[in-house]
């Protein structure tokens, strides 16, 4: 299969190299491409000829987002569209990456990929509406849910909470509670939906849950790190936008991928690294 990547510079985007070794890969970063603008995108899709176009580029600064909304719709909900569009002209499939933050997050149960969507902030607002033009432009898509990504590279919880492991203590809200995701374990997920063609929805996340406090013990538990860690409510660490209270994700998509365990993933992720932190 000939793949147009775009994203390829991000934590899943470098997953993603990796699990399709065995494609034809035309990889673009946001530097190569930006999705936001059309012409580019039709320009790329026309020069790379892809049987499927992956989009795993995203603004994912969901704080700034609420006072950068333009910027946030852009790469968000504009890019996929432009992405789809031209998918869909070139006769092209599409897999679109999206987040569980399109939920409210005051359930109790894990959300499913039939139920209803109802963000509460304008970064998950964004992400839906990049769902919606998707699903609306291409006929042959795919769209993926996944949550909490992280990767021994990049920017993310884990390396964030490692890099505050020489305070005193660590304050971390123990009462937001989602699904881990190990870049690489999704990356293989989606990897093996693509050999399927069962267009559709689908939920891929790390399988468990956790609080951002439970990722925390565990992470310095198994790096031997002793830092008191102290857990606090969402109240007592208050951001601009608003976090989902629980956003688990499961599957009863079928095909039924289903990820290792988020524990899994953290193992993986404290063997690989290499660079301190």
């Amino acid at each position: 299969m000939r793949i147009l990547l775009a994203g390829a510079g991000g934590q899943l985007g470098r997953s993603l190299r990796g699990v399709l070794a065995g494609h034809d890969v035309v990889a673009k970063t946001h530097g190569e491409l930006d999705i936001a603008d059309l012409e580019a995108v039709r320009a790329a899709v026309a020069a790379a000829r892809p049987d499927l176009v992956l989009n795993a580029a995203a603004y994912n600064r969901v704080d700034d987002a609420e006072k950068d909304g333009d910027d946030a719709y852009r790469g968000n909900a504009l890019g996929p569209r432009n992405l789809a569009l031209a998918a869909a002209a070139s006769g092209a499939a599409i897999l679109h990456v999206s987040t569980d933050y399109v939920f409210d997050g005051r359930g109790s149960r894990p959300y499913h990929e039939f139920d209803r969507p109802a963000p509460r902030s304008v970064y998950g607002a964004s992400k839906l509406a990049g769902e919606i033009a998707v699903r609306e432009l291409a006929p042959r898509h795919y769209v993926v849910r996944t949550a909490w990504v992280f990767h021994e590279e990049g920017a993310n919880f884990p390396r964030t909470i490692l890099s505050l492991r020489d305070r005193p203590e660590v304050r971390v809200v123990n009462d937001q509670i989602g699904s881990p995701t190990y870049a690489p374990h999704l990356a293989e997920a989606i990897a093996r939906l693509l050999e399927t063609e069962a267009f559709g929805t689908y939920h891929f996340a790390g399988a468990g849950a956790a609080s951002w406090y439970e990722v925390t013990c565990a992470l310095y538990e198994r790096l031997g790190v002793r830092t008191p860690i102290v857990p606090v409510t969402t109240e007592e660490f208050p951001r601009p936008a608003e976090r989902p209270r629980y956003s688990v994700l499961a599957t009863i998509q079928e095909p039924r991928i289903v990820l290792p365990p988020w524990q899994e993933g953290l193992a993986a992720f404290c063997a690989r690294l290499t660079e301190p932190i």
